[in-house]
């Protein structure tokens, strides 16, 4: 069967996957990458050439192969580059990785949760769904969609950035200017603060509140039903059949999803009690180059 490779550019890691078109994941690598260096794209290439597995698949498949990329920020409108960075990783504004890679044939990008969302579409969590939508709980709340089968992306490809709702227009704003956004009440960036600097890690602060903690116990309270609040704005604008949720704070298991899931009990629109499904992610951190590799393949049609 033709491959195709998904390279998942991040702030601290490459991660790369070789998928057959029947969905086998046939080998998957992860790279730590130093931002710090000026030069660290020039590594990504130099990561990529220099692993022989690689080489390998391309040689024998030269007429087959196809690559796809995932990173963050937002997709030029005909997929070949980022080019629009919120304050980090500018170095990968603009880079044409088709020129990039030496591919003879286009090398289509995606936005990383975009990426996921393919991903865990085609051989994850809501494998064969076609209205999706997708939260992944980290440092911030990234996010995608998926509309009838079809990514939402929008004018200029900023749709699907769930985490930047408003869920308290007098709340500070977030690094996109929307005032008390979903990413601030749920995401990482923001729990020294929302705690007044009790915990540095979300992950401590439901571990502390599964312990019984009082005073984490009522942050992580507030955390979760401005998460239910989130998710049940999303459900009623998309009508997703499942929502899935993926990223670091995911892992907090059912400290997350069964408090979560009784705030939905109380905000959930269900006509005829029809229930949207949440799940947590099923591809883990590889998800975004699985989709990229996915994307490629539709590409490629």
């Amino acid at each position: 069967m033709p491959h195709a490779i998904g390279l998942d550019i991040g702030g601290t890691s490459l991660k790369c996957v070789v998928v057959t078109h029947d969905g086998h994941v046939a080998d998957r690598v992860s790279v730590a990458l130093d931002i710090s260096d000026p030069q660290w794209p020039a590594f990504v290439r130099s990561t990529f050439e220099s692993r022989r597995r690689y080489a390998e698949i391309m040689d024998d498949y030269p007429d087959s192969i196809r690559v796809g990329v995932s990173a963050p920020g937002i997709a030029r409108p005909d997929g070949l580059s980022i080019w629009w960075m919120q304050g980090r990783l500018a170095e990968l504004e603009t880079i044409d990785w088709r020129t990039y890679l030496g591919s003879e044939i286009a090398v289509p990008v995606l936005n990383d949760a975009q990426a996921a969302l393919l991903g865990e579409t085609w051989l994850g969590a809501a494998a064969g769904q076609r209205n999706v939508a997708l939260l992944t709980l980290g440092t911030g709340v990234g996010g995608a969609a998926m509309v009838d089968g079809h990514l939402l992306k929008g004018a200029i490809g900023r749709a699907g950035h769930l985490g930047h709702i408003s869920l308290d227009p007098g709340g500070s704003p977030d690094i996109t200017n929307c005032p008390g956004s979903l990413e601030n009440a749920i995401g990482n960036c923001t729990v020294a603060e929302r705690t007044k600097g009790a915990f540095d890690s979300t992950l401590a602060l439901a571990a502390a509140a599964s312990r019984g903690d009082p005073a984490a116990l009522e942050a992580w309270s507030r955390s979760i039903r401005a998460l239910a609040a989130g998710i049940a704005s999303i459900v009623n604008v998309l009508d997703p059949e499942t929502v899935i949720i993926g990223g670091g704070i995911a892992t907090a298991d059912d400290a997350l999803f069964l408090p979560l899931s009784s705030e939905l009990d109380r905000f959930e629109w269900r006509p005829h009690g029809h229930r949207v499904k949440v799940v947590a992610a099923a591809l883990g951190e590889y998800a975004g180059a699985i989709g990229a590799a996915r994307n490629a393949m539709l590409c490629d049609k």
